[in-house]
């Protein structure tokens, strides 16, 4: 298959375009810049000019392919809800040029969309559409184009780590270094779920090759990695002391990342695994976190 994928140079894209290609796939990647083209055209994939903002070059992007891959989102998580009404619109963009095809469009949201029971692990068989999380609205946007006959097939990201980046965890070192300690929130148990990016970009390639219509999948290689655990990691790295935040302090401590610091948001990925035959193999979150070079983060 052609495929049409947004995110192509970033920090999943570019891991799964190496991985679609060697399973016979082309890939027709998204880029705004020189240097994306460049990264794109050595990898051995076609290069897509335009962006998140441009709705028409999304379009025209889907149009070309015979099935859509989308991994691009605005990472400012400052202004987290505009962006994620953002995504909700270039979801309906893509999906319009998809309308009376089986061309599969795969998306992207979080584990948290699963979760519907306290305590309990997330999973595929749950959209809970009460969640408070703004990115709720890729979900939404998802849904709509379901109940319109398209194809779509959701990625729910749990923290997607390397040793460089970890998702919500490389802003907790920003405010652990901007603060002096590094914190977590009451006795630190909330737990929050993992993956190694490679493992991560190889569940895209297989929802795509052997995934069901319309099927939710959980790339969550573990299942909870407690908050306690993940502030003493960094603050061993960072030579800083560690601390626990009562929660009424939470926000002062926090900021905009308080509306995360606390959350028990806990995973399976046991129908995922089954369903697909994902077996991950890269290194769990915390063996990252120590292998982090913390001065040049």
């Amino acid at each position: 298959m052609r495929v049409f994928l947004t995110g192509a140079t970033g920090f999943i894209g570019s891991r799964i375009v190496p991985g679609l290609i060697g399973a016979g796939h082309s890939v027709l990647g998204l880029t705004r810049s020189e240097a994306g083209a460049a990264a794109l055209t050595a990898a051995g994939a076609q290069v897509h000019r335009g962006d998140i903002e441009d709705l028409d070059s999304l379009r025209a992007g889907a149009a070309a392919a015979d099935a859509v891959i989308h991994t691009a989102f605005d990472h400012d998580f400052s202004n987290f809800v505009a962006n994620c009404e953002k995504d909700r619109r270039v979801i309906a963009a893509m999906g319009e040029v998809l309308k009376g095809s089986d061309r599969p469009f795969l998306i992207t949201s979080g584990v948290g969309m699963g979760g519907g029971t306290p305590g309990k692990p997330a999973t595929e068989d749950v959209f809970d559409r009460t969640h408070p999380n703004p990115r709720i609205a890729s979900e939404e946007a998802g849904e709509a184009l379901k109940a319109e006959g398209v194809d779509v097939r959701v990625i729910r990201l749990p923290q997607v780590h390397d040793p460089v980046k970890q998702g919500l965890i490389s802003p907790m070192i920003e405010i652990a270094r901007a603060k002096g300690v590094s914190a977590w929130v009451g006795e630190g148990l909330n737990r929050w779920p993992a993956a190694h990016v490679s493992d991560v970009a190889e569940l895209y390639r297989l929802a795509l090759d052997r995934g069901q219509k319309n099927a939710r999948y959980n790339a969550v290689a573990e299942e909870g990695v407690t908050a306690r655990e993940i502030a003493e990691t960094l603050g061993a790295g960072l030579g800083l002391p560690t601390v626990s935040v009562p929660p009424e302090e939470v926000a002062s401590h926090f900021g905009w990342m308080g509306v995360f610091a606390g959350l028990d948001m806990v995973a399976s990925s046991v129908w995922t695994r089954e369903a697909l035959g994902w077996t991950p193999k890269g290194p769990g979150l915390i063996a990252d976190l120590k292998a982090m070079d913390y001065s040049a983060v």
